[in-house]
């Protein structure tokens, strides 16, 4: 019988390779470069990837012995996933292993932003010794989130994370979603649990009464918030992008926080990865992480755990 062959072109966690690999199947975790994949791809039944390699229509047709593309994470943007399901091929994602990161990375930039974090641990280490009661002063005008308005655009797993520790945290929260009409968020409340349900709100809603904005959507080739966007929201919004590079135009966010209309911005994705803006790395009022929302120990186990049982599972049917 013939061994399965997976490549985990972008890594694969520990776990989930041990569990393929008890299986039966050959894990090779060896980086193939894009532009020789479409000689070496065809050694593999399987090809595993994250977001840095692409699986398109053409390398797709140049790979006929491949059977299964996994992706591990959310987002399927670098996958042509309607032509591999018109070859027969399917596709698989990990939409529930890395939702509690990404949400939770997100408000790691609401807090550093709130209390200007991002630039006291800057000056700290420099001035710190000399200037401390300066530097005291000017950090002095920190906002709290509990009692301010979270919006979510996009209300999917991701998005649902994000509203549940929004709203354990005292805020209120409201979402945008152009297919999630309603969801239910289980709070654990003292060992309880406790339902909260939300209903969706046309964009332009959200835009207008949030303090706070959190995008969870997927790349649509074009910007999901540009400088209309922007001139809709509330004065002093802050606004996180933790979904994907390209949704929010970086020159009009520029725009929107010289102006002041952005009272600051976290990222952690960027439009031209893996070599982002200068001008958004180094501005004083953006908190910057490198594309790291699923990076975590819990994550990627989760991630690799949930692969390798969606892979066996193909081939056991």
């Amino acid at each position: 019988m013939k061994t399965i062959k997976i490549l985990a072109n972008d890594g694969i966690h520990i776990d989930g390779q041990k569990a393929l690999e008890a299986a039966g199947y050959q894990v090779d975790t060896s980086k193939i470069a894009q532009d020789e994949l479409p000689t070496k791809l065809n050694d593999y039944d399987v090809v595993i990837v994250r977001s840095a390699t692409k699986i398109r229509k053409d390398l797709i047709d140049q790979c006929p012995n491949l059977k299964v593309i996994a992706r591990g994470g959310v987002g399927l943007d670098n996958i042509d996933v309607a032509y591999a399901k018109e070859k027969n091929i399917p596709v698989y994602n990990t939409p529930a292993a890395s939702s509690q990161a990404v949400a939770e990375l997100v408000f790691g930039h609401f807090f550093t932003l709130a209390r200007f974090l991002q630039n006291a641990n800057r000056d700290m280490p420099t001035k710190g010794n000399i200037e401390f009661k300066a530097l005291k002063k000017s950090y002095a005008k920190g906002i709290q989130l509990r009692g301010k308005t979270l919006g979510v655009i996009g209300f999917g797993r991701i998005g649902q994370e994000t509203a549940k520790i929004g709203l354990g945290l005292g805020m209120n929260v409201i979402a945008a979603d152009l297919y999630v009409e309603q969801a239910t968020i289980n709070l654990d409340i003292n060992n309880q649990r406790v339902p909260v349900t939300l209903n969706t709100v046309a964009l332009e809603k959200l835009l207008a009464e949030s303090d706070f904005i959190s995008l969870h959507v997927p790349s649509v080739g074009k910007p999901i918030i540009g400088t209309d966007e922007i001139a809709a929201m509330k004065e002093g919004v802050v606004l996180v992008n933790a979904a994907r590079g390209g949704v929010v135009d970086e020159a009009a966010l520029l725009d929107g926080l010289d102006s002041g209309k952005i009272f600051a911005a976290g990222l952690d994705v960027f439009e031209s990865e893996p070599t982002p803006n200068a001008a958004l790395l180094n501005h004083p009022r953006i908190s910057v992480s490198p594309h790291i929302g699923a990076s975590t120990v819990q994550a990627q186990k989760n991630i690799g755990m949930e692969l390798a049982e969606k892979i066996t599972g193909f081939f056991q049917n």
